[in-house]
């Protein structure tokens, strides 16, 4: 057999498989996982690949394309069942029909069912609510790798813990039920805060009763807070512009301008002065344009094009407790002004961070200590992106940040153990029991479990 190549949807992740199958039914992912004559280990199956990581890479194996399985098999009052193909933005799109939304409406819209329910996700917890949204998976059946079937239900804490966070190690998903909730009127606003009066006034930001979500821009030492909160006696229409206004600056135009201003300006005073005065733009549209008291929740989930284009961009992610984020944020800005003094490299974007509440609904979550807010990069992968991370990567492990395994980018074995102790010896005990063949296991999580 021949190598074939597959992608990340960013491009930067290469998997060089034996064999690429699409399936059209359980009965398909069956035949494959028993025949491991026709279809060699290891097996990994993906969706859109969205994942920053080689999580779904299966060199010299088998990679399972699960898009086809995408039906909407019921909508209930309170639930939602679909296939493990099926698509984040499709599934929000048909609640809303029904009156209905997720409880996380979480920005990639083409996260596949499946992926939503063992592996991880972020987005800014409501109050009183979960940030991720495997924490809303309520039923799991996937096809173990004898090629046996399991469902798992929320009866079943222990086992449901660990699934939400196996990443397809322990059996390919093949159908998900999630909680979702009536709509309610979303009321959303923005403020812009310099770091030293962001430091004195996040206690009381937390205190307020909504969602934080935040734009960071570490050379201009300044924070943009998006604040979110359900307005159950707003009246009238919704606004259905402004979350699609600020989808476009954020995940079409703003990454388009960023390359191509990498692109075409040699001279990195001239060309990150553009890329400075470009998000000074992102901040004054985000406070004067985007506040309204009653949108759509779904209409914050974005449908990135199947095929990046030149819009395309790519981020990592790190977590870190609410007591230390202040402290960690400017040691971060500290870190970046250095970087870029003493290498030359600094991100062609802006980055992000969201307000996680505590959560031990998956095993491996990054907010199971507590209460955690992120610290994301994000770039059109401008050169030297790869060697930034590492640093990055070693700076956020220093301070005691936890990663997320398919959406932190060049981890290493030691930043895991450290970040996830016990809970990864747990994991990679539950792992064998499962598939103790290693059927199911890419070289991404063998190198990482040693």
């Amino acid at each position: 057999m021949q190598e074939s190549i597959v992608t990340n949807w960013f491009g930067d992740i290469v998997s060089h498989p034996l064999v690429i199958v699409e399936v059209a039914s359980v009965g398909d992912i069956v035949a494959i996982l028993k025949n491991s004559n026709k279809y060699p280990s290891p097996i990994r199956a993906v969706g859109s690949y969205h994942s920053t990581s080689p999580c779904g890479s299966a060199d010299g194996g088998t990679i399972i394309k699960m898009g086809q399985m995408n039906k909407i098999l019921n909508i209930g009052t309170d639930t939602v069942t679909v296939q493990g193909g099926a698509l984040y933005i499709d599934i929000a799109q048909a609640l809303e029909t029904k009156g209905l939304q997720f409880y996380v409406n979480t920005e990639i819209g083409n996260l596949s069912a499946g992926s939503a329910a063992c592996a991880g996700t972020k987005d800014a917890s409501m109050p009183g609510e979960f940030g991720q949204v495997g924490s809303y998976v309520t039923n799991i059946k996937m096809v173990l790798p004898s090629g046996e079937l399991l469902e798992v239900t929320e009866a079943q804490s222990n086992l449901m813990q660990k699934v939400r966070s196996s990443y397809g190690t322990f059996g390919i998903v093949y159908e998900v039920t999630f909680r979702v909730r009536p709509i309610l009127p979303l009321a959303m606003r923005h403020e812009t805060f310099t770091l030293a009066e962001f430091t004195a006034k996040l206690p009381e930001l937390k205190a307020c009763g909504e969602s934080l979500m935040f734009y960071i821009f570490p050379f201009d030492g300044l924070i943009t807070v998006e604040f979110r909160h359900y307005n159950p006696d707003a009246t009238g229409a919704p606004d259905r512009i402004l979350w699609p206004l600020r989808n476009y600056m954020w995940g079409t135009a703003g990454p388009a301008m960023c390359a191509q201003v990498e692109k075409d300006i040699a001279n990195p005073t001239i060309r990150y002065g553009v890329i400075d005065g470009f998000n000074s733009l992102w901040r004054f549209k985000l406070t004067k344009l985007l506040h309204h008291n009653h949108t759509i929740a779904t209409d914050q989930i974005i449908r990135y094009p199947a095929v990046a284009g030149a819009s395309k961009y790519t981020f990592s992610l790190w977590a870190f407790p609410e007591e230390n984020y202040t402290r960690v944020l400017s040691e971060c800005f500290d870190f970046c002004r250095e970087y870029y003094a003493t290498t030359g490299y600094r991100n062609s974007m802006l980055w992000v961070g969201y307000y996680v509440a505590k959560d031990q609904n998956s095993l491996l979550s990054y907010s199971w200590n507590g209460n955690a807010i992120t610290i994301d990069p994000v770039t059109t992968a401008n050169p030297a992106w790869d060697g930034f991370l590492t640093a990055y990567n070693q700076f956020c492990s220093d301070r005691n940040g936890i990663p997320l395994l398919n959406q932190s980018k060049g981890l290493t074995r030691a930043q895991v153990e450290k970040a996830l102790g016990d809970r990864w010896k747990t994991f990679a005990a539950t792992r064998k029991t499962y598939d103790p063949q290693g059927r199911l296991l890419s070289p991404f999580f063998q190198e990482l479990l040693g």
